[in-house]
Order: C-alpha cells, then sequence, then structure tokens
C-alpha cells in the first residue's frame, strides 16, 4: 500500500484571513488542493511553488506567518 504524506503552504490575505494549499504526496504522485475555493492540480515538480503562486494569485495571500 503507497504512503500518504501531506504538508501545508499558509499565506494570510490584507484582510488578515488565512488561506492553505495542502500538498498531498501518494508515491511519486503529489496533488495540490486549495483548502479555500476547492481548487486542485496534480503538481509533480515544485508543488509548493505552485501553491504559493496560487494564493497569491486567487486569493492576494501573499504573507507569510513563519517569515516573522
Amino acid at each position: 500500500m503507497p504512503r500518504i504524506d501531506s504538508s501545508k503552504v499558509s499565506r494570510w490575505d490584507q484582510h488578515g484571513r488565512e488561506h492553505v494549499v495542502l500538498v498531498q504526496r501518494t508515491g511519486v504522485q503529489r496533488t495540490i488542493r486549495c483548502d479555500t475555493c476547492g481548487w486542485r492540480k496534480p503538481a509533480q515538480f515544485l508543488p509548493w511553488l505552485k501553491a504559493q503562486e496560487h494564493l497569491a494569485q486567487a486569493h492576494q495571500a501573499t504573507v507569510d506567518p513563519s517569515a516573522a
């Protein structure tokens, strides 16, 4: 049975709302899914970068909470 790993990318928008994109890995397959809008995309390469791009473009969420 393939192992499932997951992580998340969180960003905050200018109104203080948190937006989260989950990165899930099953074997060599990676899928990114937005908790805010339900957007989903397979991403073999650089899934975290694609998650950050989605948050910035779709939700204007660019503030990284871990950069404080």
